[in-house]
């Protein structure tokens, strides 16, 4: 448990190190997925190594070890107090955290729901009298594309075509809830930070090529996500799943590079990566659980 139980958060760092290079090579499809995957696996396996060192200080281990060298048997502290200690604060500021990531999601979709209100159920596009030039992609059941007036209208035919099929993509896709996920696995983690940053652009990159396969012009997708960032930008405006945001450059560019690799390999072991920390994490625990058993009996 000595190591094991550390090695989560170290582990995390280089989770968040790996994150945006896996982003900038490897198929956004595929890279969105493993990463988001790992980052849940590691966020899941630090908060538990967290809990494992507030227990052994805070729970039944010190009475029991105290018992131990009572009866004459040399036994150690599993944890520290002072990491103990600062487990248990780091545990409180998690659930703190995760509960205002939880809240904001449910705000955000509940605003996003209320601006469908009103409209029959079938509808998927819901076009909003608006000088703001927006676009967003609702999720749930229907999901729901609210795009502005004024976004439209700075759009030509086809540039239009580009808008909805990048929304669609991410209904279709369900990227609402990858996102979330990985916003969840950074508010229970925050060293993963660089990871959800990394899969909000991903699923971006991801609606781009699907759109760009929808309409089969790449060049007409960037010059709508060029148009469309620069009629945001004069008003200050973003949409809310970032159709237009200060990487639409990257994106742009990667758009007239060309589809990237499904590499694998590099998945592979970006998943084996968000793995290790659970199978450190359960074998911490099999070491505490031995250890208090060694001193009960």
């Amino acid at each position: 448990m000595r190591f094991d139980v550390y090695s989560p958060p170290v582990l995390s760092l280089l989770l968040s190190l790996v994150g945006p290079v896996i982003a900038r090579r490897v198929a956004p499809a595929l890279a969105a997925r493993v990463l988001t995957s790992a980052a849940v696996l590691t966020a899941a396996a630090t908060t538990w190594s967290l809990v494992l060192l507030a227990t052994a200080l805070l729970g039944n281990a010190p009475p029991v070890i105290r018992e131990a060298r009572e009866n004459g048997h040399p036994v150690t502290d599993p944890v520290p107090e002072v990491i103990g200690l600062a487990a248990f604060v780091a545990l409180l500021a998690i659930a703190l955290r995760v509960y205002r990531a939880v809240r904001a999601q449910r705000c955000t979709r509940r605003a996003l729901r209320r601006l469908c209100a009103g409209h029959p159920a079938d509808t998927e596009l819901i076009v909003a009298a608006s000088e703001v030039p927006q676009a967003f992609a609702i999720p749930g059941r229907p999901g729901r594309i609210l795009v502005t007036s004024a976004m439209l209208s700075a759009l030509e035919p086809a540039e239009r075509r580009v808008l909805l099929a990048h929304e669609r993509a991410h209904l279709a896709h369900r990227h609402g809830p990858l996102v979330t996920a990985a916003t969840l696995a950074a508010a229970a983690d925050p060293l993963l930070g660089p990871v959800r940053t990394a899969v909000g652009f991903l699923v971006e990159r991801w609606a781009d090529e699907q759109a760009a396969a929808t309409v089969g012009d790449r060049r007409t997708t960037a010059r709508a996500l060029a148009r469309a960032a620069l009629t945001a930008g004069r008003t200050r405006t973003a949409c809310a799943l970032h159709f237009t945001d200060r990487a639409v450059t990257r994106r742009i560019a990667a758009l007239q590079a060309g589809p990237l690799p499904e590499l694998w390999p590099a998945a592979a072991a970006v998943l084996l990566l968000g793995t290790l920390p659970a199978l450190l994490a359960a074998d911490a625990t099999t070491d505490l659980l031995r250890q208090l058993s060694g001193v009960l009996n």
